[in-house]
Formats: C-alpha cells, structure tokens, sequence
C-alpha cells in the first residue's frame, strides 16, 4: 500500500504515479476505518484528501508553512506527516489532537481550532519572513464558510499592502458545518458556475460587429468600459479589486492540476488566492448526503453510516430546542439567531416552523450579537444560541452593543463547560467570568432539564440582556421534585442541614449531589444548595450561608479566575463573614483534550476529587477549632 510508505514529511513526493493515484483511495479508507472507532471529523477532511497532497507534493514542508483554517480539515496533513500510528488515540486524552497543534509536529506551524483566522495568520507569518529576509513560501488554507467571518475580510484587506509572496488556498466546498448563507456563498456559487469571461466575450463582440453601421461604435464603447463589464463576468474580481491576483477554479480532486496552479502562485510576487473547488464527504457516501452530520460525528457503522451509541435521553440541546419551538408558537416577538449553527444549537425546529424569524448570519458571531442588539432595539426578543467557545468572538459586542445599551438580548449558551475531545480551543469554561464583569448581564445555569425549560421561559419575559448557560450531553432528570419558581438573582435550597455548605451553580449541582452522599458516609453532613444566578447573586442567602455553615464550598464548570466562587469569596469578604470559602473550578491553564470523565478526573473535579477535597479542608479547620 502506498499509504504504508509514508512515515514522515515528504515521503509522498518519493511515491511514483501509480501510487499517487491510489493513496487518495488509500487515504479515505483510512480515515473512514479510523474515524468509525474513534470518532472526529470526517466529512471536511474526506473532501480535502487531493488538496492536501497537492499542497506537500507542491511544497517543501516543513520550511514552507501551512495555517490551516479551524484545522478540522488537517487529517490528511497528519498522515502525510508521519502521524498515522497515533491515530488510534485521535482526540483521546493525552493522544493525537483533532486541530493542528504545534506541540505535535513541526509542520504544524499554528494551532488553530476557531474559523476565520488563517489568513491573518499567515500574513503575519509572511510579514515576519519579510523583516527576516527569508523566501520560504506561506500557505493559508480557508474554507468559503470561514470567509464568511469579518477577520478573514480584514486580513483581506490587509494583504494587498504585502510586496512578496503569500498563497491563500480557498477550499470551497459550498459548505462549514451547516449550508453555508450571505453574499459571499453567493458570490462563490455564481463563480462556479460562471461562463468563461474569453469565451463569453469574444462571442459578444463578434455578434456586434455584424451590426451595420452602429457595430463598430459599440464595440468602441464597451472597450471604454471594460474594466465594468469584467466586474460582472470575470470570477474572482471581488479578490482582484482588494489588490489579490485570483487564480481559478480548479478542480479540487485533480491533483497534477492544483500542483500546476500552486506553483504557479509560487512565483507571483505579491498575495494571491487559489479557488479550489471540492466536494465534502467525498468517497463515502452518508458524508456526501449527510455533510451536516459527518462533520463531526461519533464513533459509526460503515456500512450505514449510523452511530454506534444510540442516544437513549434527551440532551440539554434538545431541550432548548423543544421550548423554542413552543415559545414561538406563543409569542410572534420571538425571533433566533445562529452562527452557521443550526443543527448544533437546536434551531432547526423553529426554523422549519417560523423561517421569517429564524436569522443564520454564517460564522461571524460578532455581526450576530450586533444584529440581535438591532432587532431588540427594534421591538423583538432575539435568542442568540452559540457554543460558548464561540460567544469569546464577540466579546465587545456583548459589553458595547448589548450590556451598555440594557438590550433585552438571551444568550442561550451550548456546550458550556467541558466539552471533552475537541479541546482547548473548544472548552467553554470562560464565559461565566467575561460575562460576570459586564454591567446589566444576568447570568442563570440549570440545575436539570425542567429547570432549563424554566429558565429559557424567564429569560423570554425578562428585561436586558441575560444569558443561560447549559452543559454538553445528556440533560439530568434527577431532583425533578425541587422545582421551586425562578425569582431574579435568588438560589434554592435543596438540602439544607451541614456545617458544609456546598453552592452549586449549572452543571454542576448534579456533581455536588454526588459529593454530598459520599461525604454523609464519611460522617459529614452538607447542605446543598443550587445557586441558579451567578449574577446577580443570593446575597440573603449568603450571608444566612456563612452564619450557619463552618465551610462555604463554591462549585462551578469554569474558571476558577473571575468566576462565580471569586465573586462568593469576596462578598463574604466585604461582610466579614467568619465562614471559610473554598472555591472548586478549573486552575488557571487550558484544559487539553478527552473525554469529560477523564478530564474530571484528572483535575480533581469529579465527585471523588471534590469530596477528597472538601473533607480534608473540613477536617483541617476542626482541628484548628480543637487547638
């Protein structure tokens, strides 16, 4: 097999052309074997296989440098690189990432993991090769969803000041993770599917010149304004008007042809764009129908294509997505908001039953919380959903837009708190802390899924902007006995006798109920309470906390830097309560990829690790107490 020939960088270029014609075949199969055990992104990196052996056949890695947008498309480049042992262990903690990391390889060049960032990327890499007099080429690979965010239309912009080489290799593959929306996928579309500008040309002046008399007028007028009708006709003007030399379509499979053209935008002094046409999923065919679901999937049957592990509850996702639904049967105002995130945010019901209020605005979440701030100037309760690794994007629109102006915005926040395989770039264990700083922001987390229905009903009826933050994966069903009203900024006690206290927020108030049984059998008692609101908070029930309780013990799936426990501590601080505070949440690190459980597990934030914790803080005040 060809592909067993290749164990490190540049061995393909030692492949004769009857084994380049089969390593793409070779390559699939592999990924598709691979990814059905381990799970991963499959669909992108299916469409990407040619491009990518076009680009090491091209060039000489790793001295040329290669930024991968997002990077869920790089498996390929790993393979070609002499990762394909490590496979096994693909987004598995402490193995292979899903994302290039440079940790891992030096022709991984940048880590990448959120979209729309290359092309700023490899222009700072090329402005860097420019101060150092060096001529080592740089290639930025981006996806047409990725140029739908507004960096990559910035660093655009910027390019055209560079004066020596930089390739930006388009993969358009009509599609991100959701169809992609906007302007600029219709742009592309109508490229694809262009006449030849020479063609179309040469036909029209033939025609006008047989026109007596007035023909050869015409003629002479149109040449006065061609460079207008090239705006029309000729693909790619958009990218030749920002001062970028635009070479293309090119058949994204046909690799001898995609070599030719990248050696050709080799030698262009300046930046220039290659438009790469490839189809996602390509060579199975579930990720060709299913491009949406293959994106990223789970562990699957080949032969169908169906996850191996049926989904036996609901997840917290498919519950938000039940209540907006019915909210917007019951309030016309109701309008949603995705960031090419429809299937993964739930919103494909109330897209399928009130399209002319559902809004898809492509990967540009900073745009989608602005326009959410416009459409409750306007009147409306916009529900912005979006993971919460992708709400950072926007931070300043958040506080500017939103939060200074008292804009009745909700913030539904998926994937809040561990997400496990894809990683650090993906974990959404920051935006309690951003959010908690921002004057007029309400923050709220769900306990369970009745309450998480509760809390998106509050958010609708309220006044300024709030959010409510919901963890990945199957949505708890226990304590269904404790649903007391949700009243602004007030906890609930679900338990309330301890000289522990344990204050739980979101997520993890199922883990503190863990804690809480495993410390009765150590012969301490806790009280549990579930703190609903990190802002604003229960300061009654705080200062009720630290008068009966000998130990106040903060519980949030975040940061523990700015968070809900930082924020615990030093009100208790203010009021000189004598209760000591001790705060659980993630260290001040980013938090690598693996499952949640190991990841817990590893961080000492599972219900062992706190429960260990928390006794021997217990036990060491006691004993204090005793001296």
């Amino acid at each position: 097999m060809a592909l067993d020939k290749i164990n490190q960088t540049n061995d393909i270029k030692k492949l004769d052309k009857e084994e380049l014609k089969q390593l793409p075949q070779e390559i699939r199969q592999f990924l598709i074997q691979s990814l059905s055990e381990t799970g991963g992104h499959l669909a992108s990196n299916l469409g990407a296989v040619e491009l990518t052996m076009a680009l090491h056949l091209a060039f000489e890695l790793p001295k040329d440098k290669i930024i991968w947008d997002v990077g869920h498309q790089s498996y390929t480049h790993k393979l070609l690189t002499g990762r394909k042992k490590d496979f096994g262990a693909l987004r598995q903690y402490k193995g292979l990432s899903g994302f290039p990391k440079t940790s891992e390889s030096d022709c991984d060049c940048f880590n990448t993991g959120h979209s729309s960032t290359s092309i700023s990327a490899g222009l700072g890499l090329a402005a860097a090769r420019e101060i150092r007099g060096e001529s080592h080429k740089i290639i930025s690979v981006i996806g047409d969803g990725a140029l739908t965010g507004g960096m990559a239309f910035e660093a655009l912009n910027n390019a055209s000041k560079l004066k020596t080489n930089f390739i930006i290799v388009l993969n358009d593959n009509d599609m991100s993770i959701s169809p992609n929306v906007g302007g600029m996928s219709q742009y592309l579309g109508s490229i694809r599917t262009a006449d030849a500008y020479q063609g179309l040309k040469s036909g029209v002046m033939e025609s006008l010149n047989k026109i007596p008399v007035y023909g050869e007028r015409i003629v002479k007028r149109i040449r006065k304004t061609k460079s207008g009708i090239k705006q029309l006709l000729i693909p790619g003007m958009l990218f030749e008007d920002m001062g970028i030399l635009y070479l293309g379509p090119v058949d994204g499979h046909d690799i001898d042809k995609m070599v030719a053209m990248f050696q050709k935008a080799a030698r262009f002094n300046g930046p220039v764009l290659v438009h790469v046409l490839t189809q996602k999923g390509r060579g199975y065919e579930p990720a060709v129908r299913h491009p949406a679901r293959f994106h990223g999937t789970a562990p699957f049957y080949i032969d169908t294509g169906l996850v191996k592990s049926k989904k036996l509850k609901a997840d917290y996702t498919d519950i938000f997505s039940t209540v907006m639904r019915k909210l917007g049967d019951r309030d016309s105002r109701v309008v949603v908001i995705t960031a090419a995130m429809e299937t993964g945010t739930g919103l494909k019901r109330f897209h399928n039953m009130f399209p002319e209020r559902f809004f898809d605005v492509g990967i540009a979440e900073g745009h989608a919380v602005t326009f959410a701030a416009g459409l409750a100037a306007g009147g409306q309760k916009p529900v912005f959903a979006v993971y919460s690794s992708f709400l950072q994007r926007a931070y300043d629109q958040v506080l500017h837009d939103v939060c200074m102006q008292n804009l009745h915005v909700v913030f539904a926040i998926d994937r809040a708190g561990l997400v496990g395989s894809d990683g650090e770039t993906h974990q959404g264990v920051f935006d309690i802390s951003y959010l908690m700083s921002m004057p007029n922001m309400t923050l709220m987390a769900p306990k369970n899924k009745w309450e998480l229905s509760d809390m998106i009903k509050f958010a609708i009826d309220f006044n300024g902007p709030i959010a409510v933050r919901y963890p990945r994966g199957e949505a708890y069903d226990g304590l269904e006995r404790f649903r007391a009203p949700i009243v602004c900024g007030k906890s609930e006690i679900l338990y309330p006798k301890g000289e522990v206290a344990l204050l739980a927020y979101g997520s993890m108030v199922k883990t503190a109920e863990g804690v809480r049984k495993r410390l009765q059998k150590r012969g301490i008692e806790c009280a549990l309470i579930n703190m609903r609101f990190a802002k604003p908070l229960d300061t009654q029930m705080l200062k009720r906390a630290a008068g009966r309780h000998k130990l106040v013990v903060t519980m949030e799936e975040n940061v523990k830097a700015g968070g809900m426990g930082e924020a615990v501590r030093s009100y208790l601080e203010e009021i000189g309560a004598g209760a000591m505070v001790m705060n659980v949440a993630f260290a001040d690190a980013f938090v690598p990829h693996g499952s949640v459980q190991i990841l817990k597990q590893t961080l000492g934030l599972d219900e062992e690790g706190i429960a260990a914790s928390v006794e021997e803080m217990y036990r060491n005040k006691k004993d204090e107490e005793g001296i």
